[in-house]
């Protein structure tokens, strides 16, 4: 799998829009500010290949990305910006809900993106639990890691698992898309999707 070889296919603001092959989904979820589209940069080793804002709230469609012709990475519009309006918001929703409702079947791996440094926020609990109902295939990110001090990194990897309420085999990665921790590991992880029958 060479995962420097991606390209930008399109936003989708409505179903029509989405891919219509049965290749696998690799799906990227978080709130506005969590570092979404640097993890995605990070994974496919292209700098500002996923845009990235300083100002959050700004993936406001489901972006696609085809990566080697194998596979989509997905990233869904971020959630938990206070200034969107109520009805943008509830747009988000809709949006997010129909993409997993058309493409469900098709889901190889679901990744909720959270903040290492503080506990996942009511918002992060309510998207793990519309992964797992969804029968989504979910694994967390902790991203931000480069930010913690050594003797914090377990305890709050430990407070993650705890708060999302994750299954032991639910995989937690600790990640930094600044300094590239976690990156291959997250590979190896999506790699292990695509074998998957």
């Amino acid at each position: 799998m060479n995962f420097a070889k991606a390209e930008f296919i399109r936003s989708a603001a409505s179903a029509k829009d989405f891919p219509r092959d049965l290749s696998p989904r690799v799906i990227f979820a978080g709130r506005s500010n969590v570092g979404k589209s640097s993890t995605i940069n990070a994974l496919l080793q292209r700098r500002n290949f996923a845009r990235v804002s300083a100002s959050p709230g700004k993936t406001v469609y489901v972006n696609l990305f085809r990566v080697d012709n194998a596979l989509w990475f997905v990233d869904l519009p971020g959630y938990g910006y206070a200034r969107v309006s109520q009805r943008e918001k509830e747009r988000f929703s809709r949006l997010i809900d129909e993409y997993m409702n058309a493409d469900r079947a098709n889901i190889g791996r679901a990744y909720l993106i959270v903040d290492a440094r503080h506990k996942p926020t009511t918002d992060d609990q309510t998207m793990a639990q519309w992964f797992r109902a969804f029968s989504a295939p979910m694994a967390v990110i902790a991203n931000k890691v480069d930010k913690l001090k050594k003797s914090e990194l377990e305890p709050n990897m430990a407070r993650i698992r705890q708060t999302l309420e994750l299954e032991e085999e639910t995989p937690l990665f600790p990640f930094s898309a600044e300094k590239g921790t976690g990156r291959d590991e997250v590979r190896r992880d999506i790699m292990q999707t695509l074998a998957r029958p």
